[in-house]
């Protein structure tokens, strides 16, 4: 048994009936090098079978605490029942990039059960070129991006050669309600004990900022007041799911031209599509948006679990017309944003985070889902995770694009999350059913802006075109 960090339970504790808190996992996979060995889900089945001893969150289940007495425990090594866990999908006819996207957004729009562990996995086929798709749905509370990248790894085979997988794993016996208090009141115990560390941290980093003479942004120093858009809302329970392929270097390439980093080109590309949707659907673009940015302060890679991040408020400027000034505006505010954050602490809000109380906070954010108006902290999450860099494969078969996205916040139906794999930026957008009709419109809108960008730098329109079928989709 492991208690639930801080910073987990209260990404458990914001899901609600419309605000689902599950994470999405996108791999496409070529069959055709099996030769015509199966592959349906009997043996997919046995793949993961195979690997559950080293996929440990996928053994957790979630276990409360009488009373809501304190944060949930995860009780480790339960029984995994694979004929649940484990589905098979099937995706319309002709099975191209926005059939399997549209197959996406109907699984990621019914909540995962919590009295089982909280992940299940779908193989989805009917995709046209004989491909084959693996969708993982898991609980944001399993696992933060960087987690989630080293357990996508470990689910992969990323080295040729024999696998030693094992065919079993011990189980642990469910712990009863007598045991659960007292580890909970001994555990608050110990954490009466670091209120002292606690306090000290936060008053070193609010030192650090007064003595700062770095002057920060106006929309930085007030970051609880973003401007009003057509994706700041009362989120429904409807998920649409939308992705794209750029070449990564393309990318890279153009940010070594203009002198930013491949995250300054994220929020930029970002930014010029926002500004796209907003002047259609707001019919202006007048105020930059405000972003929250996951940013991890523990970058390890033998963790596969916990949520070891802070969210760093970025500027938009969606207001600037200029593609190249919104690149220099964005660059800017990136270093403002990084620099408030290094002065303040990276792990301030995880900290106070474990004193939240249970109760209390899961009727502050079922009121907040269910009150009719913006977002009064942030516009939409945007993160870029790096994502593995060599080829991985599944059963033997090679994994060909991996696509990924975190869930929607109350009152902000829009997520744009940007995974890189091996040679391909890979963007993916979840958006609610009230604020797009078709999220592809938003993904369109990338690569339009990314155009942009390179022509104002005098850099070459035509995109390098990605050797898989799903970016051939795209372009065809």
């Amino acid at each position: 048994m492991k208690r639930l960090s801080g910073w987990d339970a209260v990404l458990l504790y914001s899901e609600t009936p419309t605000v689902h808190m599950h994470t999405l996992k996108l791999a496409v996979i070529d069959i055709s090098e099996l030769k015509g060995r199966a592959f349906g889900i009997d043996e997919f089945r046995q793949v993961i079978h195979g690997r559950l001893y080293k996929l440990d969150p996928f053994r957790y289940e979630l276990v409360d605490i009488p009373f809501k007495f304190h944060h949930p425990m995860w009780r480790e090594n339960c029984p995994v029942d694979l004929e649940y866990h484990v589905r098979s999908y099937r995706v319309e006819s002709p099975g191209g990039r926005r059939e399997l996207d549209d197959a996406v957004g109907k699984i990621a729009s019914t909540q995962l059960d919590r009295s089982r562990p909280l992940w299940e996995m779908y193989l989805i086929e009917g995709l046209a070129g004989g491909r084959i798709a693996v969708l993982g749905k898991i609980h944001h509370a399993l696992a933060d991006g960087v987690a989630s990248a080293n357990l996508l790894a470990r689910g992969m085979d990323l080295q040729s050669g024999p696998q030693s997988d094992r065919d079993s794993y011990a189980t642990d016996p469910a712990p009863g309600g007598g045991e659960l208090v007292r580890t909970a009141f001994a555990d608050h115990m110990r954490q009466i004990g670091r209120i002292p560390g606690v306090m000290r941290y936060t008053a070193q980093g609010m030192g650090r900022v007064r003595k700062s003479t770095r002057k920060l942004s106006p929309e930085l120093t007030r970051p609880f007041t973003p401007p009003p858009n057509f994706m700041n809302h009362m989120v429904d329970g409807t998920r649409k799911f939308a992705t794209a392929t750029l070449s990564l270097a393309d990318v890279k390439e153009t940010a070594k031209h203009l002198g930013v980093t491949i995250n300054d080109m994220v929020l930029a590309i970002s930014a010029g599509a926002l500004r796209e949707l907003s002047l259609s659907h707001d019919g202006q673009a007048d105020h930059p948006l405000l972003a929250s940015v996951p940013v991890s302060f523990d970058f390890s890679r033998e963790r596969i679990s916990g949520n070891r991040f802070t969210g760093v408020m970025m500027v938009l400027p969606i207001h600037l017309e200029d593609p190249l000034a919104r690149v220099q505006a964005v660059h800017d505010g990136a270093v403002d944003a990084k620099e408030a954050n290094h002065l303040m602490g990276p792990e301030l809000v995880s900290r106070w985070s474990a004193y939240l109380p249970p109760a209390p906070a899961e009727a502050l954010f079922r009121w907040l889902a269910n009150k009719d108006g913006q977002n009064k902290v942030l516009n939409l999450p945007i993160s870029n995770v790096p994502g593995p860099r060599e080829p991985g494969r599944v059963g033997g078969a090679l994994v060909t694009e991996i696509y990924s996205v975190g869930p929607l916040t109350t009152g902000s139906g829009l997520n744009i999350t940007v995974w890189s794999y091996v040679d391909q930026l890979n963007v993916s957008v979840l958006s609610d059913g009230a604020t797009l009709s078709d999220p592809h419109e938003l993904t369109d809108a990338m690569i339009d802006a990314f155009v942009e960008i390179r022509r104002a730098a005098g850099l070459s329109e035509e995109l390098t075109v990605i050797e898989s079928a799903m970016a051939q989709d795209r372009t065809s």
